[in-house]
C-alpha cells in the first residue's frame, strides 16, 4: 500500500507541475490554441456524462480487448520459443521478418478485410504490440539459468510444473514491463485508427473537436485520453504488486 501512496504523490506532483507549465504558457502566449488548463478541467466535468463517457468506454474496450488478446498470443508464443529450441528456430525468422514491417501501412488492408468497426481497430492494436510481448517473453525465459530447472527435473516434474514453478514467476516482471511499453503504443495507435470510419472513441472526439475549432473540447479529450493511459498503468502496477510480491 505504501509504494502505491508514494506513487500517487509523485503522479499528483507531476500533474501540478504540468498544470503550472501549461498555465504559464497560456498567460505568455495569449492564443486561443492554448487555453487555460483550469477551463479544460471544468469543461471535462461539464461534458463528461453527455459527450465523454461513451467515447471513453469505446476506447477503453478497444484497448483492453487488443492488449489482452496480444498478451495471450504473445506470452504463449514467447514462452514456447524460449523453452523449446525447435520452436524458436522455426518461429524466430518469421518474427524478425515481420516485426520491422510498419504496421500502420497495413491499416487499409485490415479495414478492407474486417471493415471499419471495432474489429479492425482491435486487430491493429494486436498487430503492433504482440511482437514486443513475444520477444520480451522469449528473452526472459532464455535468461533463466539452466540450473534453476535441475531441482524440479530431479524430482520428476513435468512440463506443467516447470512452467508454473519456474518459467512464469521468473519471467513475469519482464513481461509486465513489455506490456507497459505496449500499452503506450496501443493508445497512440488507437487514437490514429479512431479517426477513420467511426463516430465513437476518444480519437474521434479529439479530431472532431479540432475540425470544429473547439479547442476547449479538443484539450479536454487529450487530457482524458492521458488520464485513461495513467489509469491503465496504475492498474498494471497494482497487478504487479500482487502477483510479483516476492520482488
Amino acid at each position: 500500500m505504501m509504494p502505491l501512496i508514494k506513487k500517487g504523490k509523485v503522479y499528483l506532483l507531476c500533474f501540478l507541475a504540468i498544470t503550472l507549465i501549461w498555465y504559464a504558457a497560456h498567460l505568455i502566449m495569449r492564443l486561443p490554441i492554448i487555453p487555460s488548463p483550469f477551463k479544460i478541467y471544468v469543461n471535462i466535468f461539464v461534458i463528461f456524462k453527455e459527450k465523454l463517457a461513451a467515447n471513453i468506454l469505446y476506447s477503453l474496450g478497444r484497448i483492453v480487448a487488443g492488449v489482452l488478446i496480444a498478451i495471450v498470443i504473445g506470452v504463449s508464443l514467447g514462452y514456447f520459443m524460449g523453452y523449446y529450441k525447435k520452436v524458436d528456430k522455426l518461429l524466430s525468422p518469421l518474427i524478425y521478418f515481420t516485426y520491422p514491417v510498419p504496421k500502420m501501412a497495413l491499416l487499409p488492408i485490415v479495414m478492407l478485410l474486417f471493415g471499419l468497426g471495432d474489429i479492425s481497430k482491435v486487430i491493429m492494436i494486436i498487430l503492433i504490440i504482440v511482437f514486443q510481448i513475444i520477444i520480451a517473453a522469449r528473452d526472459s525465459v532464455k535468461s533463466i539459468p539452466k540450473e534453476a530447472y535441475n531441482s524440479l527435473y530431479s524430482l520428476g516434474a513435468g512440463k506443467y510444473s516447470i512452467f508454473k514453478e519456474i518459467i512464469i514467476p521468473a519471467s513475469l516482471p519482464e513481461c509486465l514491463t513489455s506490456i507497459r511499453l505496449a500499452i503506450g503504443t496501443a493508445i497512440s495507435i488507437l487514437f490514429f485508427t479512431e479517426t477513420y470510419g467511426t463516430t465513437h472513441g476518444m480519437g474521434y472526439f479529439i479530431m472532431d473537436a479540432w475540425m470544429r475549432i473547439n479547442y476547449i473540447e479538443m484539450y479536454s479529450g487529450i487530457v482524458v485520453l492521458s488520464m485513461l493511459g495513467i489509469l491503465i498503468f496504475v492498474t498494471i502496477d497494482i497487478v504487479e504488486g500482487y502477483i510479483c510480491s516476492w520482488r
